[in-house]
């Protein structure tokens, strides 16, 4: 028995020390920090055009964007809507970061359908495709953001090419979760003319979608180039033949990160992207990974705003009068 007792009191404690080692090995994370929410962080609007097969300067490959959907995801950011920045209803889970797919120019590569056996399908390379694709793997990363269409381009950036499919794809784009906005008919640079032409360009190019989408409203106008009319009123407002159009928020090109929908600093009338291809997106990630102070952390819930006491002067309290503010 004596022995017996000795090699018990002998086995415990490396009993114990195994099942410490095993505990640690199965939950890896369980020291690291958590983010805390930062509702007044700084949001990437990220800037897409060509999505094809090799990577150029204005194209992103379907490799290196698959890999920036895992990139991203494994970061902690979450997609979110144009509208959901414009109104300030942030819904994605509470620690992660928020930003905004944003694809100019409906080039194919963006969106384009396969036909067999005379049904189309999403072709898996396409950004839809990938984005359909990611989203199946992983439901928490939805299917948002907002593609800026030519209705009246010359082929192949006429809504997506293949013209028999127009109205099918811009119909799906929506039913899927995604946003419609105005890019003008053909990427015209609004710097170069008159009033009355600017004010065309964005009429008919929301008549266009409209006649697809009855009713749809084209809430978001990027800018070709970048550039605003002579006259910048024109880009926010105006009318054509007795049709008027107003947006709610107006995207650049090129800017950097853009501000919180809750900061006073925001503008919607001029609001910055960040470029994809380019050295942009590498540059923010790694910044926001070194300081996550600076980024948006979501408190996952709509009808609160979570930040740090230090920045409660940066907060837009006018436009928000309805949502709880928690501080710390």
């Amino acid at each position: 028995m004596g022995l017996r007792r000795l090699l018990i009191f002998a086995l415990v404690p490396l009993a114990l020390c195994v099942w410490a080692v095993v505990s640690q090995s199965r939950s890896p994370q369980s020291n690291a920090p958590a983010l805390r929410p930062n509702e007044l962080g700084k949001v990437l609007i990220l800037e897409y055009h060509l999505i094809e097969q090799q990577e150029t300067r204005w194209a992103r490959s379907v490799e290196h964007f698959r890999h920036d959907l895992e990139e991203l995801y494994q970061s902690g950011y979450r997609p979110i809507g144009m509208r959901e920045y414009i109104e300030g209803k942030i819904e994605i889970p509470s620690g992660t970061k928020a930003f905004i797919f944003t694809f100019d120019d409906s080039s194919p590569g963006q969106f384009r359908y396969l036909v067999r056996d005379g049904k189309q399908e999403i072709d898996p390379d396409c950004a839809v495709g990938s984005l359909v694709a990611f989203n199946r793997q992983h439901p928490d990363f939805r299917l948002r953001g907002i593609f800026f269409v030519l209705p009246a381009a010359k082929e192949p950036h006429k809504l997506f090419g293949q013209p028999e499919y127009e109205a099918a794809k811009l119909r799906e784009l929506v039913s899927l979760g995604f946003e419609i906005g105005n890019h003008t008919l053909w990427h015209a640079d609004l710097a170069k003319y008159d009033a009355a032409v600017v004010q065309k360009q964005i009429v008919l190019a929301a008549e266009a979608i409209q006649k697809i989408i009855p009713n749809y409203r084209l809430s978001t106008l990027a800018l070709p180039f970048g550039s605003y009319p002579k006259n910048p009123e024109l880009a926010t407002h105006g009318s054509y033949q007795g049709i008027s159009y107003a947006f709610d928020a107006i995207l650049r090109v090129s800017g950097g990160p853009a501000p919180s929908p809750f900061s006073r600093q925001r503008d919607l009338m001029h609001l910055p992207r960040v470029q994809v291809p380019g050295p942009d997106l590498k540059y923010w990630h790694d910044r926001f990974d070194k300081h996550p102070a600076e980024v948006f952390i979501s408190d996952g819930r709509a009808d609160t705003v979570t930040f740090p006491r230090a920045l409660e002067s940066g907060f837009n309290a006018s436009r928000y009068k309805n949502l709880k503010i928690v501080t710390y």
